[in-house]
């Protein structure tokens, strides 16, 4: 086999570009296996070397099967990059290997991709081949246990990735086309609305804190900004002059309620 054919080759192993294959071979005399390693080590230098730079770009994944729904943010630099076929197979893979782990992060960098490798070895590869920093977000799974469950993707990129995604999971024994048409529209609503936390007395004490060094001297803003914030109390987006607990009571759906709910949008 002559050099080319073994550059070739490498590149076909190891998806690597022609430049980084044909140093490789000459560096370990034509031995295919040594190349391997060779860009190995290689691919991890250059992807500690860009693990300083910003990466503000992606996508976000959803996936789910009947006990569960996840979502996963996976991070880029550009906009190109997330829409580019490598980074979405691996996307979409890591998203089904995230509902199967329960979104635990440490749990899923160990896991076994398609091809054999970890996840963090695939994704020292992929930082390698396309040259840009890659990295896991936020992770969250809800259960569908005694719940109905929904979701809504915004700026679809491709199939379950997007750059915004809403989970909701609503606790009841109705299944009824009236509860799903309500998940999805509050789904929607999250969407628009982003709610920090289910209920008021659920926002973080810390973004309290914070918005409370805003308001010192204006109490009545602080019960304002409780209120828009908090999903219940928030204006309902189709019918802005009731809130989100009023639509929920004039279903008149018996032990109705909001179980929980997840929001992540890139960039924020």
């Amino acid at each position: 086999m002559s050099d080319i054919e073994k550059v070739k080759k490498l590149r076909e192993l190891t998806g690597a570009g022609f430049k980084d294959c044909n140093l490789a071979i000459k560096e370990s005399d034509g031995d295919i296996d040594k190349a391997i390693e060779i860009l190995r080590v290689k691919g991890i230098s250059k992807a500690s070397k860009k693990m300083s730079r910003d990466a503000k770009e992606g996508v976000i994944a959803v996936s789910e099967n009947a006990k569960q729904i996840s979502l996963i943010e996976v991070n880029c630099e550009t906009d190109f990059v997330a829409k580019n076929d490598d980074f979405v197979n691996f996307v979409k893979e890591l998203s089904d290997l995230n509902n199967n782990v329960n979104s635990n992060v440490g749990e899923l960098k160990k896991s076994k991709m398609a091809n054999g490798q970890s996840v963090e070895e695939n994704l020292v590869a992929l930082i390698a081949k396309i040259g840009e920093k890659i990295t896991i977000g936020k992770t969250k799974t809800l259960s569908n246990e005694g719940a109905v469950k929904s979701k809504y993707l915004h700026t679809i990129v491709k199939d379950n990735l997007a750059k915004l995604a809403v989970a909701v999971s609503l606790e009841t024994s109705d299944n009824s086309d009236v509860v799903k048409n309500f998940g999805k529209q509050l789904s929607m609503h999250i969407a628009a609305s982003s709610p920090l936390a289910l209920d008021q007395d659920s926002i973080d004490q810390s973004i309290i804190d914070k918005e409370q060094e805003l308001v010192t001297e204006e109490l009545n803003k602080m019960s304002k900004f409780k209120e828009e914030n908090a999903l219940l109390s928030q204006a309902w987006v189709m019918e802005p002059k009731k809130k989100v607990q009023d639509i929920i009571k004039e279903l008149s759906i018996p032990n109705l309620k909001i179980k929980e709910f997840v929001r992540f949008k890139i960039g924020e």
